[in-house]
Order: structure tokens, then sequence, then C-alpha cells
């Protein structure tokens, strides 16, 4: 997911549902990037915290109790997704009002009703996933 998004280390990714935080973790080491989770379990929000703890990377990632529903995500460069189309489709508004132009969202499995991906690729491991790349547009002022 990272790699289809072309993440570098001057972005910052944020994961929405972001349960152990292996792919924020995975953002930060094997990317140099900046990462923020964003979680609604509190039991997946403590063990992820202390995952990044136990690794050294509190400077670099940032797990944020809350729900994708009502936080603000808007200074991502790249958002990675691994919700249901129902929760995509839900989500898509604020993703549409948060992102800036240019912010790259990876969507795994599950498409974003509406949206035309810039990308479909499919993973080697679980059966064969699809992963979805799609690219905010510019604003009307931008254009």
């Amino acid at each position: 997911m990272l790699q289809l998004a072309d993440v570098k280390p001057t972005d910052t990714v944020y994961d929405l549902g972001c349960g152990d935080g292996r792919v924020l973790i995975t953002a930060a080491q094997r990317y140099n990037a900046k990462a923020v989770g964003i979680e609604i379990s509190e039991k997946l929000v403590l063990e992820a915290s202390a995952r990044v703890d136990n690794l050294g990377l509190q400077n670099k990632v940032k797990i944020v109790h809350g729900d994708v529903r009502q936080a603000d995500f808007s200074p991502a460069d790249v958002v990675v997704m691994y919700l249901f189309t129902k929760s995509n489709g839900e989500l898509r508004p604020r993703l549409e009002k948060l992102l800036k132009p240019g912010t790259r969202v990876v969507s795994y499995s599950y498409p974003v009703p509406g949206w035309k991906p810039k990308l479909v690729d499919r993973t080697d491991e679980h059966a064969g996933h699809l992963i979805y790349l799609y690219e905010m547009p510019p604003t009307p002022a931008d254009k």
C-alpha cells in the first residue's frame, strides 16, 4: 500500500482505523515518513502505542484514539484505509472536504464508491486482494 502510494520521507501518512499500527510503523521505518494513526478501539490504541514506544518511533509515529468520521486528517499527504466499501462511501465526503489536491488515498480490498482509481494493483498475499490508489483532484480554483 505504501509502495503504491509512493511514500516519501517528506510525507505524512494517516492510517484511518490503524489497528495495531503496523502500517504506520512501516511508513516510519522503511520510508522515513511521519505517520498518524486514528483508531476507535482503546485496546488497539494502547497496543499500537506500546509497539511504537518499544521501537523508539515516538518522534515519527502518533496514535490517536478517535473516530475517523470526526477526526481531522487534513495534514495528510497519504491516507491509508482498510475499511469496507460502505464505510469508504460514508467517509468520502470528509475525504473530499479535508484532503488537499494531490493527496494520495490508498484503500485495501474495498473501493471508494464514486471515485475512479488512478491505479488498481493486486497483492501477492492474502489471496490476491486489490489495492486501490486514488489521488485528490485539483480544486476548481487550482485548474
